[in-house]
């Protein structure tokens, strides 16, 4: 790690440039995160926002405090949208937008984005956050030279900027990883208790809002055992660490023990072996599917290689490694060995691989200038500008892509060729199709198909949706009961799954033997695939369907 940086002689901490720089550093990540945040709506894309919403929505109707879902668990990041939620109403009945709350109820059914806009805003403002976070631990290991780097390099990177902008609780438990990490920090150079109790406030609080963060605990634990290495005595300070742990988990969701039954239908069904589209390949080749895609796309090739050379170099320094370390390749470890892939859970590692990428030009940039015995005062400036920029492109055809989503190309296609009156089942959550003059059925598993302006208009609770899931893993044509799929023919189709499951058959047979009975004797009218630089989006098919 890099040397750090000696104070102004002013006795302020290196003056006006690193704090311009800082500010400079976090507008860009604020604007890159807020542009196109409203991709899609009143259209929801992602599958799984829906259910923090509702879910957030159903607390306060119930007037509980219990989500009544764990499957993340997710239960800071839904206390905080149901606070969203509560401000959102209460700002529109103080103005007169809503009567009361089931006026704001009813509206949100209507237009979605009333709710999910602001939750995705304050999603936005957990990566910036990140950003904040990664500059203030890479000003403490290396010096305001290292925070600023790494603090740039996340604010452009592609993937956080994308997550930055969906409800989820990857972004969010990220900042309680990395407050944990700085705790750990600390832990190994002071050893304070305070240290202890701080870094179990944070395990405890990122558990709670993802289970995997929880392996975070690992940096202050290691952080602790170095200290009982060196003195014997630091082995009470260290217990405070996994007590702390343990009842800021329980006091943030009280619930994990007051409805247990709940929790283990929800892990259980969060253990799937397959899903279309996310099926893992073994863990190498997890591994390597992270590194080649994510990572890759979003470091760029000499980003990862720079990665890669400072957490190999970081082994020789077993004060800061200890510290940082153990916590993050566990993490990569976890995912690696899952059976499923999921580009969105290499999140709380991104800010890490940033710190990273910095600490290699930091070091890189210290060597260059030792051997041409040349200041080189803007030798790191350059450099991160040569990686930064193609990162910075990287985002920005992200966006681009997000804002012409498939399912939206859809729409304009349905608008311009389908005559009114017809009737067309489809499986994603269209909310731009409703207001046409169309009839649409949505496929919710055991009730089969159902009249989807009969279910906003009856406002479904999220406990239903469970319900007649019955812990399926996604709705859609595929999951409906096979005795219930009649009840799903219709004039026409929009088929937004089908796709995923072509691809992989061995796993889904039964599956593909629902759109084979129901696609029989149609035709396919368009279809509409991502591409790259200009949609993004699953295939969509539209599918005029036989009269049987």
């Amino acid at each position: 790690m890099t040397k750090p940086i000696a104070p102004a002689r002013n006795g302020r901490p290196h003056g006006w440039a690193e704090w311009s720089s800082l500010l400079l550093i976090l507008a860009v990540a604020t604007g890159l995160r807020i542009h196109g945040v409203g991709f899609g709506l009143p259209s929801l894309n992602d599958p799984d926002e829906p259910l923090f919403i509702m879910t957030a929505l159903e607390m306060l109707r119930n007037h509980s405090l219990n989500p009544g879902w764990f499957g993340h668990p997710g239960t800071t990041t839904l206390y905080c949208l149901a606070l969203i939620s509560l401000a959102v109403g209460g700002i529109g009945i103080a103005t007169g937008r809503f009567a009361d709350g089931p006026a704001l109820t009813a509206a949100a059914y209507a237009d979605p984005g009333i709710l999910f806009l602001p939750g995705r805003l304050f999603i936005v403002a957990c990566g910036i956050a990140c950003v904040w976070l990664i500059w203030s631990l890479g000003r403490k290991l290396g010096g305001p030279r290292l925070g600023l780097i790494a603090a740039a390099f996340l604010a452009v990177n592609a993937v956080h900027i994308q997550y930055s902008q969906i409800i989820r609780t990857d972004v969010h438990a990220t900042i309680f990883m990395l407050l944990c990490t700085q705790s750990a920090v600390a832990i190994a150079r002071k050893g304070r208790p305070r240290d202890y109790v701080m870094a179990g406030i944070w395990a405890g609080l990122a558990c709670a809002t993802k289970w995997p963060a929880a392996i975070i605990v690992l940096n202050p634990l290691c952080a602790g055992l170095y200290r009982v290495s060196i003195d014997r005595s630091e082995w009470r300070r260290l217990a405070l660490l996994p007590a702390v742990a343990l009842a800021v988990l329980l006091i943030a969701s009280p619930y994990l023990l007051l409805d247990y039954p709940a929790v283990m239908r929800n892990l259980a069904g969060e253990a799937r072996t397959a899903h279309p589209g996310a099926t893992g390949g073994g863990f190498l080749a997890n591994l390597g599917w992270y590194a080649g895609h994510p990572l890759l796309a979003s470091f760029g090739a000499a980003g990862l290689a720079l990665v890669v050379a400072s957490t190999l170099g970081a082994l020789s320094r077993p004060r800061i490694a200890v510290a940082i370390l153990p916590g993050a390749l566990a993490f990569l470890v976890v995912i690696g060995a899952q059976a499923l892939l999921w580009e969105r859970w290499i999140v709380p590692l991104l800010p890490f691989a940033a710190l990273a990428a910095a600490a290699s030009i930091c070091w890189l940039a210290d060597r260059l200038r030792e051997r041409l015995h040349r200041p080189l005062p803007f030798i790191e400036a350059v450099a991160v500008l040569l990686l930064a920029l193609p990162m910075l492109q990287a985002a920005r055809a992200g966006a681009a892509e997000r804002a012409l989503d498939t399912r939206q190309v859809a729409t304009a296609w349905v608008s311009a060729h389908i005559p009114p009156g017809s009737s067309i089942v489809m499986e994603h959550a269209g909310f731009d199709l409703l207001r046409g003059p169309w009839r649409f059925l949505f496929p919710l598993g055991s009730a089969g198909c159902l009249d989807a302006r009969g279910i906003l208009t009856g406002q479904i609770r999220y406990s239903r949706v469970e319900k007649l899931r019955s812990g399926r893993a996604v709705v859609d044509l595929a999951h409906v009961d096979k005795a219930m799929m009649p009840g799903c023919h219709a004039d026409f189709a929009i088929l937004s799954h089908y796709d995923g499951y072509r691809a992989d058959p061995a796993h889904f047979p039964d599956e593909l033997a629902r759109y084979a009975q129901l696609l029989r004797g149609g035709s396919q009218l368009a279809i509409i695939r991502p591409q790259p630089g200009l949609r993004t989006g699953p295939v969509v098919r539209i599918v005029k369907l036989s009269h049987r």
